[in-house]
Parts: C-alpha cells; sequence; structure tokens
C-alpha cells in the first residue's frame, strides 16, 4: 500500500525528505504492473513519469515555488487530450490518434505540479455503464475480477480503486465517475456543468459532459477541483465564476436541511439490501440532528428516456465528424464512392454500442420525429430544471442511491440495452440540470462489494456538497 492517505500527508512527506517523488512513481509503476490483468491502463507513461519525478524532486531541493498538486500522480481516461499522446477514446477509430494539444485540465494539473501517468481504459466514447464496450477489451474490478467496475469511466475508477495512482480524470455524462466510484469504493465527484473547462474532452454530449475526479478521500477531491476548475477562454460553455479554495473550506460547518425522492427508494428496480441500508442511514442523519424529509417525484420514470434522447442526439452529430477523411480509421476494402467510404470507414471503427446511440440520434433527429422526441424531451429537461430550483431553495442537500445495484458480472447485461440503460437511473438527473453530485463509499453488500450514497446540490454549490460529504465520510469512520 502506498504510505499515506491523503495528497497533504504526501506533501509533507516531500517537503520534510522522508520521500520522493520518485519514490511515488516507482511504486506506482510497479503496482500497474502488478495489476496489468485489470486491463485499467491503455498507455503507460512510465519514461516520461519518471524524468518528471526526478524534475521535481530537483525543484523541490531547490527552495522554489511549488505547486498545488506538486508530485501527485495522475491518471486520465482516453478522452482527454494530452498534447504528443496518444488519445482513442477507447476506439478503433480514433486508435492511432496523436492529440495535438493538452485539454484545459490537463495542463492545469501539469502547471500545478502533477505527474500524468498514463491513459486510462473507458468505454468506447464513454457510452456504457461497464467498461465492456472497450476496443481495447473490459477493465476488471479489483475486489471480483469477474465483476464490471462500472462505466464510462472504469479504468480510472479502478486505478484508484487498485492504488495505481493518487487521483483520476475521468468524464460523467449520465454518471461515468459516479457509478463506476460506487461499484469500485471509492469517490467520484461530478462538479457543475460549466464549473470546469471541457476543451480536450472528446465529446460525447456537449451539453451534459463534465469533467470528473475519483479519488481516495473528499479533500483530495477539493483541491483537485480547485485547480482544474476556472474560466478559460477556449471553452464558451465554461464559467466565470470565481473558484473557491475548495480545500480550505472543506472542514467547515455543513448544511443541515436534507431532501431525497421518496421514488427512488421505492422503485421496484432497487436492491433490496440498498433499499435497506440507505433508509437506515437516513433515519440515523435524523438521529444525528440532520432535517431529512421525503419529497415526491414523479418525472423519475421520464429521466432515463430523457437522456437517452437527447444525450444519442448529440452524439449523432458529434460523432459524425469521425469519417475516415481527415484522422480516424479508414477502410481498405474496395470503395465505389465517397459515401461508402464513410459508411465502411465507420461501420469498421465504431463498436456496437456508439452505433446504435448514433442510429438512436440519428433518428430522433430526423424529419417526422424531431417534436415528437427531441423537443419533448427537452420539455421535461426543462421541467426537471425548474423543479430543481424550486428544490435547493428549500433543502442545502439531495440524496438518493448512487446505483439501483451493486456491480453486475461481466458479460451479465450485455444481452439487453435497456437493462443496462436502466442502471443510470439515479446518476442522469444531475446532468440533465447541470447539477454537482458525488458518489462516497459507505456501504457494503452482502455479497461482499461495495455501494455508496449519491450527494446533489445546486449548481455551483460545490463547497455545500464537499463539506456534507466530508462529514458524512467522517461519521463514517
Amino acid at each position: 500500500m502506498f504510505p499515506f492517505n491523503t495528497i497533504k500527508d504526501y506533501q509533507n512527506a516531500l517537503a520534510a525528505g522522508t520521500f520522493s517523488c520518485t519514490q511515488a512513481v516507482d511504486f506506482y509503476l510497479e503496482q500497474i504492473e502488478k495489476n496489468a490483468q485489470l486491463n485499467s491502463f491503455l498507455e503507460v507513461f512510465g519514461a516520461e513519469a519518471k524524468k518528471r519525478a526526478i524534475e521535481l524532486d530537483t525543484l523541490q531541493s531547490s527552495g522554489e515555488p511549488l505547486g498545488k498538486l506538486h508530485g501527485v500522480v495522475v491518471g486520465i481516461k482516453d478522452v482527454l487530450c494530452y498534447n504528443g499522446h496518444k488519445v482513442s477514446a477507447a476506439s478503433k477509430i480514433l486508435e492511432n490518434y496523436t492529440a495535438v494539444y493538452s485539454a484545459t485540465a490537463v495542463q492545469k494539473l501539469i502547471d500545478e505540479g502533477a505527474i500524468i501517468i498514463g491513459r486510462q481504459n473507458c468505454d468506447e466514447f464513454a457510452m456504457g455503464s461497464s467498461n465492456e464496450n472497450s476496443a481495447f477489451g473490459p477493465v476488471k474490478n479489483a475486489l471480483d475480477n469477474t465483476r464490471v467496475p462500472g462505466g464510462s469511466s472504469g479504468g480510472s475508477a479502478v486505478a484508484i480503486q487498485a492504488n495505481l495512482c493518487m487521483v483520476s480524470l475521468g468524464s460523467d455524462t449520465g454518471g461515468s465517475v459516479r457509478q463506476p466510484a460506487d461499484f469500485c469504493g471509492v469517490i467520484g465527484l461530478k462538479p457543475s456543468y460549466g464549473r470546469i473547462s471541457r476543451y480536450g474532452l472528446i465529446a460525447y454530449a456537449s451539453s451534459f459532459d463534465q469533467i470528473g475526479i475519483f479519488s481516495h478521500t473528499v479533500q483530495d477531491a477539493a483541491l483537485v477541483l480547485e485547480v482544474i476548475a476556472g474560466a478559460d477562454h477556449f471553452d464558451s460553455t465554461v464559467s466565470a465564476k470565481e473558484v473557491p479554495t475548495y480545500s480550505a473550506v472543506i472542514e467547515n460547518t455543513t448544511p443541515k436541511k436534507v431532501a431525497y425522492f421518496k421514488e427512488t427508494l421505492s422503485h421496484p428496480g432497487l436492491d433490496p439490501e440498498i433499499k435497506k441500508q440507505t433508509e437506515s442511514y437516513l433515519a440515523s442523519l435524523v438521529e444525528k440532528g440532520y432535517q431529512v424529509e421525503g419529497i415526491d417525484f414523479s418525472l423519475l420514470s421520464y429521466l432515463v428516456p430523457a437522456y437517452y434522447v437527447l444525450t444519442t442526439a448529440e452524439a449523432s452529430s458529434n460523432l459524425s465528424r469521425f469519417d475516415g477523411i481527415k484522422f480516424g480509421h479508414r477502410t481498405q476494402d474496395k470503395i465505389e464512392d465517397l459515401t461508402d467510404l464513410y459508411k465502411k470507414s465507420r461501420t469498421e471503427g465504431f463498436g456496437a454500442e456508439v452505433q446504435r446511440r448514433i442510429l438512436l440520434g440519428t433518428f430522433v433527429l430526423s424529419a417526422g420525429y424531431f417534436d415528437a422526441y427531441f423537443t419533448k424531451a427537452q420539455q421535461v429537461r426543462r421541467k426537471l430544471v425548474d423543479l430543481t430550483n424550486d428544490l435547493f431553495s428549500k433543502y442545502d442537500i439531495l440524496v438518493s442511491p448512487t446505483v439501483p445495484s451493486p456491480a453486475f458480472k461481466l458479460g451479465e447485461n450485455c444481452h439487453s440495452a435497456t437493462e443496462m440503460f436502466l442502471a443510470d437511473i439515479y446518476t442522469v438527473y444531475a446532468n440533465l440540470v447541470g447539477i454537482p453530485a458525488i458518489s462516497i463509499p459507505l456501504f457494503q453488500h452482502s455479497n461482499g462489494m461495495p455501494f455508496g450514497l449519491q450527494i446533489m446540490s445546486a449548481s455551483f454549490n460545490e463547497i455545500g456538497l464537499l463539506q456534507f460529504s466530508n462529514e458524512m465520510m467522517k461519521l463514517k469512520e
């Protein structure tokens, strides 16, 4: 095990001279090699990470100012561009593509002294809830190699779960950070839409996508968030709001008014043990002085349909650029015309799940169906936003299960797209309305697998979210 629980503890040891960045990199490279069967990393930047560690150790001894993430070893999901390094979105269509610039979030990590140790496996183009859709093989849950780690950021979650790096960056379009965090028993934070620049993030659904953070502790997630959040002239959708020093205020007094949707705990698809332990936990919060209230939520059954109509429509548009002409996979088969080139290149390059979502998105955008599906889904989204604004005018925090079941077996749900889609029933809400959400590991199922509690707050109230989450983790201890 790595001898430090938090980034702060690690950096204190660096300052005291009892540990070095080089030792940290060596440790993680050894762990990655030992756990290669998990398929968490698609590529490890070993030599580069060692060189960077030596440079940072020299900087440490020079007395020069150090970055907030000095020496922190980070993995990045294979949808984030890192200049001069491959980025494939775990797809054959981009298998040999090399990024020509760095994502803003990645560059901010580097500017503050982080060490990027490798790119991590994921569902192809971030489309999936199990990390079985990668063109380069599934990722395996470190606690039980027969089970999925969740998706789409499964490789990033497993890297934290198995101690392959200190922190990982993932992306969350409908739960792709929180769901794998739940399955792997780690922290998974999705900030508000617009809190972190999406520049350099390969798009799935642009009005839903958000870069998220995996860590062992809420404190570490808060520190990384304050580094990578903030305005960026490369992204017109990112917020110009000032970025608080989250790590400095995380220990402050937390909010006490907590709500939950009654329907989330009475849903027939919810695992009985998750239901029982979540209800028991909410009762314990009342005993500790929190105001906890169940409220009606009649739109629960509309969440997944609205989410998949809108995200697949955006995916259909976003992925049209991958045509085998400018970059990406191009068919070597004999072709008859340009249309034939497009068809064959995209058929060979995209996996089955990505093809399914492109086709669905193209269908809901087509003449005759646009108003019936896309417009109706947008109307549902508007109603959800109004409901959310009203909710957070009365309550500080909203909680729910993160997922309806613990990690399932590899291949168990592959036969049914509907079953896989329903795994997102509790997580898509936060993306539909753009609020911050986090999954924290509080519980254990009788089958030995962990599961968490999802916590949400008003848009751009990451301070309240992190403070409450930090207190919940302390209560667990």
